[in-house]
């Protein structure tokens, strides 16, 4: 089983938003896995999904349903295989918390893209049609990572 975990800053828009887009893909295209989704910070803490990022999976046939916001913690450093953040400030911020991330579990999502790069906040940038293009290429892009690696 290859568990991976989803890092934004407040586990309201982003990183659910990749959690559930991977979900619906292994759901339709195989594959044994573990998903989950936190925040870097704990200023959302229990609440539930952004209405704006819930709508967009909605759209695409996804739902979000009961997911509220967690934050990382030094457990699920030691828990999953895949660390993926949606930007280098979550990085930044889980090294402190890692300790330098000794095992090189914690990469960025689009980083599995052929054009690595950070997924802007919607919640700032109110593009959520744009997160969600670039959350499904980095999702697609790491399950063909995957594949190519024999790990499916």
């Amino acid at each position: 089983m290859i568990k991976v975990m989803f890092v934004c800053l407040g586990n309201i828009c982003r990183s659910p938003m990749a959690e559930f887009i991977l979900k619906d893909m292994v759901k339709r295209r195989g594959g044994s896995f573990e998903i989950a989704s936190c925040a870097t910070s704990s200023e959302e803490e229990g609440n539930a999904v952004y209405a704006p990022a819930a709508q967009m999976l909605a759209q695409h046939g996804i739902s979000c349903a009961g997911k509220r916001a967690v934050k990382f913690s030094p457990a699920d450093y030691q828990h999953y295989d895949y660390i993926l953040c949606m930007e280098r400030r979550n990085v930044r911020s889980l090294d402190r918390v890692t300790n330098g991330d000794p095992e090189g579990k914690i990469r960025r999502l689009l980083d599995f893209s052929d054009n690595p790069r950070d997924i802007s906040d919607p919640w700032y940038t109110r593009d959520f049609q744009q997160a969600y293009d670039d959350i499904l290429e980095g999702c697609e892009a790491f399950y063909d990572y995957l594949r190519r690696e024999g790990k499916l």
